[in-house]
């Protein structure tokens, strides 16, 4: 394949005023479907995201969305949700409807996203990438992916709100290896760094198919974009992204011009301060995300998880409002109950709110509204040992406007310095015969300090099974275990204790279990898919095992053992 269109030699302040007929008869003479649609400017769609030619919310997202036979996005599911997060511009993959004529997708761009919406679809390609969006597509074409024979890099320069365009950039990495995927992205950066402005914005989005974000291609990105954490959870702080939500296939990620204005992702009731990764089966309250249905994302042939980030982006005419977290700003290791001073900058602001998060989805006050002139205020660290801390300051009256701390900081607790860890290590879903006492929940807690776990829970999928009581503890180094009952803990199982229900309720077909503190901050969370619940008696298991960022696997991938409640996974104790 080669360079479908070379429309780059044009001065860049020559693009509005060329005609967009003509770049759509360019783009449809070169074998690329681009069709534009030009809502009313007064459209409520816009005028909703515009607040007044001031900030203007711009929502991205990555999707490889189909479940329908032939990688097709016919059954629905996809666009269920599609319609339920309303996002502004999508960088969707294998974009097949029905026949793949130009009305069919037409006809899938109005359902799942508005008449409104412009797209762009790549040509002569089997699963081909795209790009869809609620602004004016003003150019667009593909890029050759050598790697590949059935699609390429799909690109639009998009006229978004503001003095930028943006540029977004649909991919489909291949699943065949880390060092193909890394001379995908190798290839792709010099077509950015030779055709990109570097004044416009510029994102890149899909389906990586990348194991882990260590990965080779990831850090090759980071030279056109940012591949920092935090990143995108579910309502359970699961940043994962494959059907069985073990690793990190799909990514939103955006140059530093771009990622200076990332805000927190706003649906309904809830807010995801990193942005979401879009569940149906563990998202509430479904009514956020209305028609989504919770299957949605469990349906047959859906490979994959949406990824979404939202921006405020200075519109046109705008006058621009800015808050700047300065301490603490990511790496200071603070002791719970001591006392420290959150400090800001801010311009255009009047009153300030503050929040920290223990884990970076879930937020607790600090002050509602303080003067942001201040530029500070006191505060007492709470005393509740975590290494993931954040603080956000936002706009009292704008919460779309906010900064987060550059990184995570510290917090310790246990009078010694130390600090505790508690996670989940080890799951029995499918408990050996019938008799349900034997599932079991492991938690560990390979940190320095003991973790006091009073008020602590743990959830399945369908409600909270098990909470701990008060002067409930777990050492450093050690694990406690949540049994389905009494009658199923094995006799000299150390740190074992019954579920507070009487059951844990774990289904055979697979579950999400979710560990909280006594505040309701999820700690930790692990999907399983029915291939690590169908066997009798085999547990699921961190690999590595005691491992806070191992993937789950059966117990038998690492040791001999079928299942260990309460030792390490070679049967020796912790």
């Amino acid at each position: 394949m080669s360079l479908k269109l070379d429309l780059f030699r044009r001065p860049a302040g020559s693009w509005r005023t060329w005609s967009f007929t003509l770049v759509c008869a360019a783009l449809a003479a070169c074998g690329g479907a681009v069709d534009s649609a030009e809502p009313d400017a007064t459209s409520p769609e816009v005028a909703t995201r515009e607040d007044g030619l001031a900030n203007v919310r711009l929502r991205l997202m990555a999707a490889n969305l189909s479940s329908g036979t032939g990688q097709d996005y016919d059954p629905g599911h996809g666009i269920r949700i599609f319609q339920g997060t309303d996002a502004d511009v999508v960088m969707i993959q294998e974009f097949n409807y029905l026949t793949d004529s130009a009305a069919d997708i037409r006809t899938f761009v109005n359902t799942a996203f508005g008449t409104g919406f412009s797209y762009y679809r790549e040509a002569g390609a089997q699963i081909p990438n795209g790009i869809i969006s609620r602004y004016p597509i003003i150019a667009a074409g593909e890029w050759d992916d050598t790697q590949v024979t059935n699609r390429d890099f799909s690109w639009a320069r998009i006229d978004i709100p503001g003095p930028k365009d943006l540029w977004a950039v649909s991919v489909h990495l291949l699943t065949t290896s880390t060092s193909v995927r890394n001379t995908e992205a190798t290839n792709l950066v010099k077509f950015i760094n030779t055709n990109v402005p570097a004044g416009d914005f510029l994102v890149i989005g899909g389906d990586f198919n990348t194991g882990s974000r260590s990965e080779a291609c990831l850090s090759t990105f980071s030279q056109v974009v940012s591949t920092a954490s935090p990143y995108p959870a579910d309502r359970n702080g699961n940043t994962n992204t494959n059907a069985g939500r073990s690793s990190p296939y799909d990514h939103v990620l955006v140059d530093s011009d771009l990622r200076a204005y990332q805000t927190s992702v706003v649906i309904g009731s809830s807010t995801f301060a990193n942005g979401l990764v879009a569940d149906t089966r563990v998202y509430s309250p479904l009514s956020d995300i209305s028609p989504a249905l919770s299957g949605d994302s469990g349906a047959s042939g859906m490979q994959h998880m949406g990824v979404i980030k939202d921006f405020l982006i200075p519109g046109d005419g705008s006058t621009s409002s800015s808050v700047t977290v300065l301490s603490p700003n990511g790496g200071e290791s603070w002791v719970g109950g001591s006392a420290h001073t959150i400090t800001w900058t801010s311009s255009g602001i009047s009153n300030v709110k503050v929040e920290y998060s223990l884990n970076g989805s879930t937020w607790s006050s600090v002050t509602t509204s303080t003067g942001a002139s201040s530029g500070s205020v006191a505060w007492t660290v709470p005393a509740s040992a975590s290494s993931s801390v954040w603080v956000r300051v936002s706009d009292a009256s704008n919460t779309a406007v906010n900064d987060l701390s550059n990184g995570a900081f510290t917090i310790t607790t246990g009078g010694g310095g130390g600090t505790g860890q508690v996670f989940i290590n080890e799951v029995l879903l499918n408990e050996s015969g019938s008799d349900v006492n034997g599932e079991f929940v492991e938690l560990v807690n390979t940190g320095t300090a003991a973790v006091d776990l009073s008020g602590w829970s743990v959830s399945d999928s369908a409600s909270v099974r098990h909470t701990f009581a008060s002067g409930t503890t777990v050492a450093a180094g050690k694990a406690v275990v949540v049994f389905g009952g009494a009658a199923g803990i094995p006799s000299g199982t150390p740190g074992a204790v019954a579920a507070s229900t009487g059951t844990l309720g774990l289904s055979n077909s697979g579950d999400t279990v979710t560990l909280k503190n006594a505040s309701g901050t999820a700690v930790d969370t692990a999907t399983f898919a029915s291939s690590l619940a169908g066997t009798d008696g085999v547990s699921a298991n961190r690999s590595p095992d005691a491992s806070v960022s191992g993937s789950f696997v059966l117990h038998t991938s690492v040791s001999s053992l079928s299942s260990s409640p309460g030792e390490r996974a070679s049967g020796l104790a912790f």
